[in-house]
């Protein structure tokens, strides 16, 4: 048997995370945003009337971060529910 000896410098790749932001409209329902909170970002209710609230009052949220796919799957999800519910939710994303 022949051994070889390996010299890799192994490193960690720590992928870009990117914050999802929720931003206030004139529109869209408190409990529609409560339930878009719940469902896609999995925040409890507490949590999810409290991002409304703070959404409401300042005119954005961050509600999470995430690698870029992820990131960019939830603000699909997000638009395409919006639009479903005659709703102009907008979610963006930027890097963390």
């Amino acid at each position: 048997m022949t051994e070889y000896e390996l010299d890799y410098d192994l490193e960690t790749i720590t992928p870009k995370m990117y914050k999802v932001i929720i931003h206030n409209d004139d529109y869209s329902t408190f409990d529609f945003v409560i339930n878009i909170l719940i469902d896609i970002f999995n925040k409890e209710r507490e949590e999810a009337i409290e991002l409304t609230f703070k959404i409401d009052e300042v005119g954005f949220a961050v509600v999470g971060v995430y690698p870029k796919e992820i990131a960019e799957t939830k603000i699909s999800l997000v638009r395409e529910i919006a639009k479903t519910n005659n709703f102009p939710l907008l979610a963006t994303m930027e890097e963390e």
